[in-house]
C-alpha cells in the first residue's frame, strides 16, 4: 500500500510536470513576434533640424574665427606700419628751427630783378608726423617784371626728426610758363602721389627744398674738395640721384655781412628752385647753421646771383660771421 502510494505521487508529479511544459511550450508557440518599433518621423525631423543647427553654428564659429583672423592681421599690420613711422631715422639737427626767415636779393647781371624769401613759420602735422613747414618765395620787382615776371612759391612739410618730406608743392609763374605740381610722399610704404599719378620712390628721398635743409645737417668739418654726399631727388615722376659735391672753404662778404663759408655745388638735374641748364653753387655759413649766403645759378637766359640781405629768428649764433 505504501508503495502503491508512492507510486501515485510520482505519478501525479510527472503529469504536473508534463502539464507545466506543455503549457510552457503552448505559451511559447502563442507568443507574438517581436517587431521593429514603428519610426516616429517627428523625432527624426528634430534630430536633423539639430544637426544642421550644430552645422550652422560650426560654419558661423569658423566665419567669425576667419574674420577674427583678418582683424588681427590688419591690426598687426597697423602696429607694424606705426612702430615704422616712430622709429625712422632721427637726424641731429643745430641747423635750423621755427621762426627762421632769410631774405635774399635776386639780381641777374648788375640789374636787382627781385626778391627772394625762405621761411619756416610753423610745424605742423602730416601723415601724423610733425614736421617744419618751410616756404620759399621769388618775386621779380616791379621795375623788372615788365621784362619777365616771376612770381614763384615752392613749399614744403620737412620731418622735424627724419629730416624728409612729407608733402612738397611747387607754383610756378614765370613770363609765359605756368607749372602746379603737389606730391605726398608715403615714407613708411615708399610711394609718391602726385598730381602726376602714383610712383615708387626709396627710402628717406628727398624733394630739393628739403634736400638742402637735409645738407644743412650734415657735418663737413673734415670735408676735402671733391667730396660728394649722394642724396635721392624725386621730382615730375622720376626719382633721381642728387649729387652733394664739397668745392672748398672761402671768406665772402654779401649784403648781410662777411661769413667764413663752406662752397658746395648740388648736381641738380631736375627740380631746381629755377630752371637750371648749368652749374648751381651755393655758400653756406662754415657753423652750426650753415644759412645760405649766396647761390649762383646758371639759367637759358644767363646767370643769376642770390645774396643774403637779412636773417633773423636763426637756431643759433652765427659763428661763421667775421663782421
Amino acid at each position: 500500500m505504501a508503495r502503491a502510494g508512492s507510486l501515485c505521487l510520482l505519478l501525479v508529479f510527472a503529469a504536473f510536470c508534463i502539464s507545466d511544459v506543455a503549457d510552457a511550450q503552448i505559451k511559447k508557440k502563442a507568443r507574438p513576434k517581436k517587431h521593429p518599433p514603428a519610426v516616429n518621423e517627428q523625432a527624426t525631423a528634430d534630430s536633423i533640424a539639430v544637426a544642421d543647427s550644430l552645422r550652422r553654428a560650426a560654419e558661423l564659429r569658423a566665419s567669425e574665427e576667419a574674420e577674427q583672423r583678418i582683424r588681427d592681421s590688419i591690426a598687426e599690420v597697423r602696429r607694424r606700419d606705426s612702430l615704422a613711422a616712430n622709429t625712422l631715422r632721427r637726424v641731429p639737427n643745430e641747423a635750423f628751427g621755427v621762426g627762421e626767415r632769410l631774405v635774399f636779393d635776386v639780381s641777374y647781371g648788375i640789374i636787382t630783378a627781385g626778391e627772394a624769401v625762405m621761411s619756416i613759420p610753423s610745424v605742423d602735422t602730416v601723415s601724423g608726423r610733425f614736421c617744419y613747414h618751410v616756404e620759399f618765395a621769388v618775386n621779380s620787382l616791379p621795375t623788372f617784371s615788365w621784362i619777365y615776371r616771376v612770381e614763384d612759391r615752392y613749399s614744403t612739410f620737412i620731418d622735424t626728426e627724419a629730416i624728409v618730406p612729407w608733402k612738397f608743392e611747387q607754383h610756378i609763374r614765370e613770363g609765359s610758363y605756368k607749372r602746379d605740381f603737389i606730391a605726398s610722399f608715403d615714407q613708411i610704404h615708399h610711394v609718391a602721389l602726385t598730381t602726376e599719378g602714383e610712383h615708387p620712390i626709396p627710402p628717406y628721398v628727398h624733394d630739393i627744398m628739403s634736400a638742402f635743409y637735409y645738407t644743412r645737417t650734415l657735418d663737413f668739418s673734415a670735408s676735402q674738395p671733391g667730396d660728394v654726399i649722394t642724396l635721392h631727388n624725386f621730382f615730375k615722376d622720376t626719382t633721381f640721384e642728387l649729387g652733394v659735391k664739397f668745392l672748398g672753404r672761402q671768406e665772402l662778404e654779401v649784403k648781410a655781412g662777411t661769413f667764413r663759408s663752406i662752397v658746395i655745388e648740388p648736381l641738380v638735374k631736375e627740380g631746381g628752385l629755377f630752371k637750371s641748364e648749368g652749374r648751381i653753387v651755393i655758400w653756406l655759413t662754415d657753423d652750426e647753421q650753415k644759412i645760405p649766403i649766396r647761390v649762383n645759378t646758371k639759367v637759358l637766359i644767363g646767370s643769376i646771383d642770390t645774396e643774403l640781405r637779412e636773417y633773423s629768428g636763426l637756431a643759433g649764433p652765427v659763428r661763421g660771421r667775421v663782421k
